[in-house]
């Protein structure tokens, strides 16, 4: 996602969008978080946190193993 000039988060590649979502769902599911499509006002700031880093970390994790491997070759 890249910030526009407003400040708000877009996504750069609309087929993006949608894997996104399903890692966010997988993600939520994983940590015991009530996520659903649409809405969300009722979870938790802690929650909802604790999804965005969540997927942070597997993210960093799946790229230092792409690196990993890389430097093996």
């Amino acid at each position: 996602m890249a910030s526009n000039k407003n400040g708000s988060n877009q996504v750069e590649v609309p087929q993006a969008r949608d894997a996104m979502d399903r890692f966010k769902m997988e993600v939520a599911n994983e940590l015991g978080v009530n996520l659903k499509q649409g809405y969300n006002g009722d979870i938790t700031a802690r929650e909802a946190g604790s999804i965005g880093g969540e997927m942070v970390r597997k993210m960093i994790k799946r790229q230092e193993e792409e690196m990993a491997g890389r430097d093996s070759e």
